[in-house]
């Protein structure tokens, strides 16, 4: 598996990536057919997080990105120094430390960035996920009630956050 970031000329295996996450889990935020992305869009999208002082990487396999991870970082002085995180695995590829290396990957990059804060959501009955963020550090700041609507029923979300010497 080689880890590095994923830049707009990876734009069709990462269209792919989020297209196969889509429809193959519930955890993400789109339904099966709800992208509208198309490649032009993803390219431009990749270049728009580098351009922004933000970071996508990906787990590469073969001829496929396995997964990535997304760290947007706050647009103001004020919050420049926090950076969302955004995680999604291939199911093909799930239990295999995939999820934990690029967590790892943002936080080393997160560190080099001047970002002191991580935060993300998880869906509350997402449990591997919700473990495998507190194993690296993880915590559970609040609950963002009704925050999903998943199969018409609403889903609460936990907001986690990490922070970073």
């Amino acid at each position: 598996m080689e880890y590095r970031q994923i830049v707009s000329e990876d734009a069709s295996k990462f269209l792919e990536l989020l297209i196969g996450l889509d429809n193959e889990t519930k955890f993400m935020l789109y339904e099966p057919e709800e992208r509208k992305m198309t490649l032009e869009e993803t390219a431009m999208m990749l270049n728009g997080i580098t351009a922004s002082g933000s970071i996508v990487y990906g787990a590469f396999s073969d001829d496929c990105i396995a997964g990535f991870a997304t760290l947007r970082r706050g647009g103001a002085n004020r919050n420049k120094h926090s950076g969302y995180v955004v995680i999604g695995v291939r199911s093909k590829y799930s239990g295999k430390g995939i999820g934990k290396n690029l967590l790892n990957h943002i936080e080393r990059w997160s560190l080099d960035n001047e970002i002191t804060r991580l935060e993300l959501t998880v869906m509350k009955h997402n449990i591997r996920a919700y473990n495998l963020y507190k194993k690296v550090g993880y915590e559970v700041e609040g609950t963002k009630k009704k925050s999903l609507v998943v199969d018409g029923e609403y889903v609460d979300e936990y907001y986690m956050s990490k922070l970073l010497d």
